[in-house]
């Protein structure tokens, strides 16, 4: 069942900075920072930064866990570290020698508190620091979020064309959907990202339905997209998406963990779907450490439980590396 020996080099697209660094890390960074913690005993926080994956979460409770990780990493100093760590680990774990590793500085700079610039050129050291340590190609991805207004979005589009010669490879909208957001109203953002060289990746098909999908191709036409499961529920938006050319970045334990995908019968339904039509799709973990998993891990489980053959991962990991926007 193994298709991927050790010495295999794997890539990963989907990968958020909140999700991806280890809880003794996170640990250390607080206490080093002063941050009150709601409590002292390290096995508690444990529990309050991942997921057990005994006990489901709502896709809202998911999100929920982001408001300690962001809030530990919300510091130059904690960025650097949790880029390296993350780089690091990525390697010595999965030996994943291509990282895209995502991220949104706004929700990192305490309300303004911190200098963007300073939270930028901290990820760019933690990737440095990283890359004269271990083989590992990595760019970073800058996160506008759906709950920002146009205006804190074209910011972060800034910040991103400015760090583009320094190791920020694209941008993506992710983030919990709110009432009355338009992914239209962003197509004038992505136009100027790829016209600066960016590529463009966007959540959709995740908490929303495939009609998400379909807005997303039409008005933003982005290279990849990020989960898009739930255009498998619908014929017209799969022959959108195929027609596209867009990859999928799909993250079967996130999936099966929130909810978006109700069981093993589903991510079996949306992967057959996904090879019959032909549609490009990667391996992906969303967060190794908040979600208990690794790369490696994903791909055996598609395996053990017949979700995908050998050929299958073996394809989809090559899809990365021809779908990354690392150069």
């Amino acid at each position: 069942m193994k298709a991927l020996s050790p010495s295999t080099e794997l890539a990963e697209l989907h990968v958020h900075l909140g999700g991806s660094v280890d809880p003794s890390v996170m640990w250390e960074i607080a206490h080093a920072q002063g941050i009150r913690l709601p409590t002292k005993d390290y096995w508690k926080f444990v529990d309050l930064v991942t997921v057990d994956k005994t006990r489901k979460k709502t896709f809202d409770g998911y999100l929920a866990l982001f408001h300690w990780t962001e809030l530990i990493q919300s510091s130059p100093l904690a960025i650097e570290r949790s880029v390296y760590q993350t780089i690091a680990g990525a390697y010595r774990k999965n030996n994943i020698t291509l990282l895209e590793l995502r991220f949104n500085p706004m929700k990192r700079n305490r309300g303004g508190e911190q200098d963007l610039d300073q939270i930028m050129m901290a990820a760019v050291r933690g990737i440095d620091r990283a890359s004269l340590e271990y083989p590992v190609k990595t760019g970073l991805i800058v996160c506008l979020d759906r709950t920002f207004d146009l205006k804190l979005n074209q910011i972060l589009l800034e910040k991103a064309v400015d760090f583009s010669n320094r190791g920020v490879v694209g941008i993506d909208m992710a983030g919990p959907a709110r009432k009355g957001f338009r992914y239209g109203a962003y197509s004038e953002v992505y136009r100027r990202a790829r016209k600066e060289g960016l590529g463009l990746t966007v959540h959709a098909g995740e908490d929303e339905g495939p009609e998400s999908v379909r807005e997303v191709i039409a008005a933003l036409d982005p290279d990849r997209i990020g989960h898009g499961v739930r255009a498998t529920e619908d014929d017209k938006t799969m022959a959108a998406l195929g027609k596209s050319g867009a990859t999928l970045e799909v993250c079967p334990t996130s999936n099966l963990n929130t909810g978006v995908l109700k069981g093993l019968p589903e991510l079996k339904r949306v992967f057959r779907i996904l090879k019959d039509s032909g549609v490009r799709f990667t391996v992906n973990t969303d967060g190794p450490e908040m979600l208990r998993t690794n790369l490696r891990g994903e791909i055996e489980f598609l395996l053990e439980k017949g979700v995908l053959t050998a050929a299958d991962a073996l394809d989809a990991n090559r899809d990365a590396f021809k779908a990354s926007f690392v150069r």
